[in-house]
């Protein structure tokens, strides 16, 4: 039995974001917190890399080790002072009003629109931003920290890579969205997938989203590599697109009447039109059993 009634009648396209230099022109650490704690941005970042191949540890738990670490002594690291920094993120032109927008596109379209943030970065920084507390999101699956009993961060709770960010595909296609739930590694018949893959769309901007856009790309969805516009460079975008890892490029503006804003309606419209055939098929299928 399907655990969603609601996919009986509407199809779900599931749209999966990265954040950094997806629908923010730079990395979100990069955004106050850095500076806070006296570093210059590429001095962290390097410093943060030499800790990681020093240790051969995880990139994303030596940046949030090295975060714990520097604001000993500046200031109380806990989970509203990452919020403050996140409502300071800077996002791309239009990102505020895609969410609503494209949500509303589908729904006249006859397609629920659902979107998703699959980051390396912090979930509570991107909590604290302004499309996050109003509720674009239906979940934010990103790095986070274990906060003790007085409410500081102390350790982390979930890290997200480069590699492990595809288990949230097979969630999200399933619809076992919690992450401790193990249900993910279940079988589930065609018929219960909440959202077949062909009905999913992954916006990333480079080389740590390629195993998703490729797992995307492979099982029939759509994956669009976005880059910043004012920027203008390409180079990776074009190279994931020669390597047959994406299928779309786009510069990374949301307004209405982008190149991003028509491909996104076009892939609604192309999905309402594939799901009608698909019923029939289904349909059909089972009379002649």
């Amino acid at each position: 039995m399907n655990k969603d009634k609601e996919i009986d009648n509407i199809p779900v396209l599931a749209i999966c974001y990265d954040f950094d230099k997806t629908l923010s022109p730079d990395d979100m650490q990069a955004q106050g917190y850095i500076q806070s704690v006296g570093y210059d941005v590429k001095e962290f970042w390097k410093k943060t890399n030499d800790l990681a191949k020093k240790n051969n540890m995880d990139s994303n738990l030596a940046y949030m080790y090295m975060m714990i670490r520097e604001a000993e002594g500046n200031f109380v690291f806990n989970e509203r002072l990452l919020n403050e920094y996140g409502s300071k993120v800077k996002l791309f032109p239009g990102v505020e009003e895609w969410f609503e927008r494209v949500k509303k596109y589908g729904q006249e379209a006859g397609v629920k629109v659902e979107h998703y943030i699959i980051s390396s970065g912090l979930k509570e920084m991107i909590e604290g931003t302004k499309v996050a507390r109003n509720g674009a999101f239906e979940r934010i699956y990103a790095s986070s920290f274990f906060y003790n009993d007085r409410g500081v961060a102390v350790w982390p709770a979930q890290v997200i890579n480069y590699t492990n960010k595809t288990q949230y595909l097979f969630r999200i296609s399933k619809g076992v969205l919690d992450i401790n739930d193990e249900a993910v590694n279940d079988y589930f018949a065609p018929e219960d997938i909440r959202v077949p893959f062909r009905n999913m769309v992954y916006v990333g901007d480079s080389d740590t989203d390629i195993p998703c856009m490729k797992l995307v790309h492979a099982y029939g969805g759509h994956s669009i590599g976005v880059y910043d516009g004012d920027k203008g460079n390409t180079a990776k975008v074009e190279k994931m697109m020669k390597e047959n890892r994406i299928k779309y490029i786009a510069p990374a503006d949301y307004n209405e009447g982008s190149k991003l804003d028509a491909l996104m309606k076009a892939i609604i419209d192309r999905t309402a039109a594939n799901e009608k055939l698909e019923r029939i098929h289904f349909r059909d299928a089972k009379i002649n059993k």
